[in-house]
């Protein structure tokens, strides 16, 4: 079987102990993901991950550290590899030109201190979010994360 592999760059925006995610809604329930994308021929990482959060955000960043790598190898036509970012808020963009994900209903600030316990996607990230938020060590590959992986709530 052969499959494209999607690169993509998600965002780690942490603001007065909140992360900003991007909320979707498919008609029977709600849940979140990073902001972030799909990584353009030519373009760097860091230029995707800027790019795909102002535009469905609304919000300018500046990309700085790697944080976490986690894929997704089954479930969807592509296997997905995110690289996640940590990203510096630097404010509203100028241009306010969004380009919302399929489902996108809005954003959101979560709590990190209750993302375990939040629906946030790919899972895995919570706990690893909320222990580099804490100074705690944590995983920087996350591995593959199955559709119906156990939900991390502890």
């Amino acid at each position: 079987m052969s499959r494209q592999i999607r690169t993509s760059a998600k965002a780690v925006v942490i603001q007065d102990g909140k992360i900003l995610a991007v909320r979707l809604n498919d008609g029977k329930e709600e849940w979140y993901i990073l902001p972030g994308g799909g990584q353009d021929s030519e373009e760097t990482l860091s230029e995707a991950v800027e790019r795909e959060v102002r535009e469905e955000t609304g919000i300018d960043v500046k990309c700085k550290d790697l944080l976490f790598a986690i894929e997704g190898v089954h479930g969807e036509d592509f296997h997905r590899v995110d690289l996640v970012f940590l990203c510096e808020y630097i404010g509203k963009a100028l241009k306010d030109e969004l380009h919302r994900d399929t489902n996108q209903v809005g954003t959101d600030w979560l709590k990190v201190s209750e993302l375990n316990k939040l629906p946030l996607y790919p899972s895995k990230l919570r706990r690893a979010i909320m222990n580099f938020y804490e100074g705690k060590e944590y995983a920087k590959y996350l591995g593959n994360e199955e559709i119906g992986d156990p939900e991390c709530s502890e």
